[in-house]
């Protein structure tokens, strides 16, 4: 299947056919577009295209062509796919969700001397003694989004708590992650297919357990699903819900019906984030797209924000002056969506982390309230052991 092309130059072509046109640089965008899961690879696609629309077809005032491919959430469609775009030239990469996926993507890119920026997954692989200067996180490390759920439950005053996943690289470090901060007692670590749509082992199982309160991280499809099982099997009404906004998002909220209510969230961003930048974005992608960003589509926007610094800074040439490229970019000099926002020396976020809960506004919807700054100025912990130098 042909790839969907953003053509940043044509405009410039077909007004003048300037023979001297710059040729704009090509951005792989490889993502979820088919599965359940392909809402999240829409709203990253979304977020990622409103900030190159904004621009008239450039980043950075740098042409660019956007190649966007459907992995259809399998590891081996997206090497594929990313082997025969290095072959053709393609050095700059970004747009996959799932870290099974980006683990078996990134090789083969920064192998061929590109980089990576990564709008979403933040597996370990790349976070700590494997760091690479051409690998960037916009979006968070994987630990992250999980350890600071371990602080909310802390909180929280959950003692006995289950945990839940799907047996792959981001539910095994949502998991870690979550038990490194956590003080409480873990009564059991229950993994799960990625593709499963049936709970009712696990609720069984969670019914005998009896804990305080649930961590689980099921982003997409199979979150929903547990969700509204979730609810029907009555545990709801006693044992409180606690996971990443990734395991309700906008999206999933408005799909599971009342069976998010009463989750409690952790999240590098929301929509109700009170800063300039994060209006102007909520804004813009309600009136391009008619619908509320998910924080997939705010990181999504943020990382093709961050691209511009890139191309701007080496006037659109990766190849050439592909160093310089990389150290602008590791610069982070952008006006995030979610406030504070720079890296640390293994190029993921240095950025804060809020508690949300889900409730119903005042005319009865269910959406997010931020409670509370739950962990500022937070760092991976796997940076300790990336040998690169902080930015100066």
């Amino acid at each position: 299947m042909k790839p969907l092309t953003f053509l940043a130059a044509a405009a410039a072509i077909a007004a003048g056919g300037l023979a001297h046109a710059q040729a704009p640089v090509r951005i792989g965008l490889l993502t979820t577009l088919s599965t359940p899961a392909g809402y999240i690879g829409e709203d990253e696609r979304d977020g990622f295209l409103l900030a190159v629309k904004e621009e008239g077809g450039k980043l950075g005032g740098v042409p660019v062509q956007v190649l966007v491919e459907d992995d259809a959430l399998k590891p081996a469609n997206a090497k594929q796919t990313a082997d025969r775009m290095v072959q053709d030239g393609v050095r700059l990469f970004t747009g996959i969700n799932f870290s099974n996926v980006l683990v078996a993507v990134a090789p083969t890119v920064l192998d061929a001397g590109g980089t990576y920026v990564s709008l979403n997954a933040g597996p370990s692989t790349y976070a700590g003694r494997n760091c690479n200067p051409g690998y960037f996180s916009v979006a968070f490390q994987n630990d992250s989004y999980s350890d600071s759920a371990g602080l909310a439950a802390n909180e929280l005053g959950y003692k006995r708590m289950v945990l839940l996943a799907p047996n792959y690289q981001a539910g095994r470090d949502a998991l870690a992650g979550f038990k490194r901060t956590y003080k409480g007692e873990v009564l059991a670590e229950i993994y799960t297919k990625l593709d499963q749509s049936d709970f009712s082992v696990e609720l069984a199982r969670l019914r005998e357990l009896k804990p305080d309160a649930i961590f689980q991280f099921h982003p997409g499809g199979a979150g929903i699903n547990l969700a509204k099982q979730y609810a029907n099997s009555g545990l709801s009404q006693s044992v409180p819900m606690l996971t990443p906004i990734y395991s309700m998002d906008r999206r999933m909220l408005a799909a599971a019906g009342n069976a998010g209510n009463g989750y409690y969230l952790t999240a590098s961003w929301s929509a109700d984030l009170d800063n300039p930048a994060n209006r102007h974005f909520v804004d813009a992608f309600v009136k391009a797209y008619g619908r509320l960003p998910t924080d997939y589509a705010a990181t999504s926007y943020d990382t093709a924000r961050l691209i511009g610094t890139g191309l701007k800074a080496v006037g659109g040439d990766i190849e050439g002056k592909r160093d310089a490229f990389r150290a602008a970019l590791r610069k982070g000099d952008i006006q995030s969506v979610r406030g504070k926002f720079r890296f640390a020396n293994n190029q993921h976020p240095i950025q804060d982390w809020y508690l949300l809960h889900v409730e119903p506004d005042a005319g009865g919807k269910l959406g997010y309230k931020t409670l509370k700054v739950i962990a500022p100025d937070h760092v991976d912990p796997h940076a300790a052991q990336c040998p690169m130098a902080s930015v100066q």
